[in-house]
């Protein structure tokens, strides 16, 4: 591995331009729009997701954010025709 690097002036091939896809640094640096409550959950649901944070290595309160957010998120978009069936036939 020290063996050195020969560098040569060949041709290198047809070249293709790659567009910038990365974000902006200002883009990274932006943080999710949260806000702060106060929540007491049972104690069995906490210790299950710290468990499992500490096994994928992150915070278990983003973990149940994120489960939230997921939630959140199907349960705001509009009923489809099938979903709407479901609904009368629940009911």
């Amino acid at each position: 591995m020290n063996e050195k690097i020969k560098y040569t002036d060949e041709p290198i091939g047809k070249v293709k331009v790659v567009p910038d896809f990365l974000p902006k640094p200002e883009e990274l640096a932006l943080k999710d729009d949260t806000m702060k409550v106060t929540i007491a959950l049972s104690r069995s649901s906490v210790e299950f997701f710290k468990r499992e944070a500490k096994k994928h290595d992150t915070q278990y309160q983003k973990m149940i954010r994120r489960l939230l957010d997921a939630y959140s998120e199907i349960h705001q978009r509009p009923l489809t025709k099938t979903s709407r069936q479901r609904v009368k036939t629940r009911a």
